[in-house]
């Protein structure tokens, strides 16, 4: 008797491993970024990075006033994640304090359920007091919802920004190509220290 089982498995398994392919065929370690000197790659972290608040402020002005008051601002400008039922995403960012440069991030996360496709998003961490920031620089690796809770500000109809949540010690806002995204938890997401 003919036993279909392993046969339909192998198959199953063929094609999951298709899919992860074909959707990470984009995710290689060779081409043009990876031979950019870290100059390049600060330069260009740099200029996504006030892209990237301009369209914050485009998005949300009230948002200009909130920046200008936190103690550090740490802007990933692409965050990109893809999943095939395991999720992962990850980007590159820049934390400036009083207006400079003070390093250089990354982020990752994870998750796992029924999920398939890619997608890019932005996020802007606004450290809103000393004690706030103290604890992000020193930590090691800091994961939101572990080392501190990140509160996604909420912009109403209006344009108004929810002024609970702006009164977090650390607020965050998160934006697709379609403006700024709603109802989104950060919750899980590890951010390190790059050596750039």
């Amino acid at each position: 008797m003919f036993d279909t089982f392993p046969v339909l498995r192998r198959a199953a398994v063929a094609v999951t491993i298709g899919a992860a392919g074909l959707l990470f065929v984009g995710c290689t370690t060779t081409g043009p970024k990876s031979s950019a000197t870290a100059s390049e790659k600060r330069q260009s972290l740099n200029s996504a990075a006030d892209a990237t608040l301009g369209k914050l402020y485009e998005a949300s002005p009230q948002s200009k006033e909130l920046v200008a008051r936190a103690r550090g601002i740490l802007i990933f400008p692409d965050v990109l994640s893809g999943s095939f039922i395991v999720g992962a995403e990850h980007g590159n960012g820049v934390l400036r304090v009083g207006g400079a440069t003070a390093g250089y991030y990354s982020t990752t996360a994870g998750s796992v359920g029924f999920q398939a496709g890619a997608q890019s998003k932005a996020m802007v961490i606004l450290f809103m007091t000393d004690d706030a920031l103290a604890k992000f620089r020193a930590s090691s690796g800091w994961t939101i919802g572990a080392d501190a809770t990140v509160a996604v500000v909420n912009v109403g109809a209006t344009g108004r920004i929810d002024t609970n949540t702006a009164q977090q010690p650390v607020v965050g806002f998160v934006m697709n190509n379609g403006g700024l995204m709603a109802g989104v938890s950060l919750a899980g997401t590890k951010i390190s220290k790059l050596d750039l």
